[in-house]
């Protein structure tokens, strides 16, 4: 069994209002503690993958804020206090200040990670 606390865990993306801290915490999965500004928007970071939209499945809960997820068919809105599952194919843009953890397959979340770095260059 595999435990960690968000100090414990790597920063992976940092910048221009975001921090992204991911571990793999075994089973193929891994978990990522991610804060933001309000105003920060994904989106951008994310084009270049299928449909410009992170293909990575997440399950997490949303300690702080409001993050609106826009995909192919609209958009949902996700308040503090909620368990949630974003599906691939999905892009976060932040309302508020936010916080949340999830959980996701670690080959798919570093993939994505990954991309993103790039596009934050």
């Amino acid at each position: 069994m595999t435990s960690t606390t968000r100090e414990q865990t790597p920063v992976t993306v940092e910048g221009e209002g975001l921090e992204v801290r991911t571990q793999d915490i075994g089973g193929g999965m891994s978990v990522m503690f991610m804060r933001a500004a309000a105003g920060t928007d994904l989106g951008p970071a994310l084009k270049g993958l299928p449909d410009d939209l992170c293909q990575c499945p997440h399950w997490g809960f949303l300690a702080k804020g409001r993050v609106r997820i826009r995909t192919k068919d609209g958009e949902e809105m996700y308040e503090s206090g909620q368990a949630f599952y974003w599906g691939p194919g999905h892009a976060p843009s932040m309302v508020e200040d936010t916080e949340f953890v999830d959980f996701s397959p670690t080959e798919k979340v570093n993939e994505v990670v990954s991309h993103v770095k790039a596009q934050m260059g």
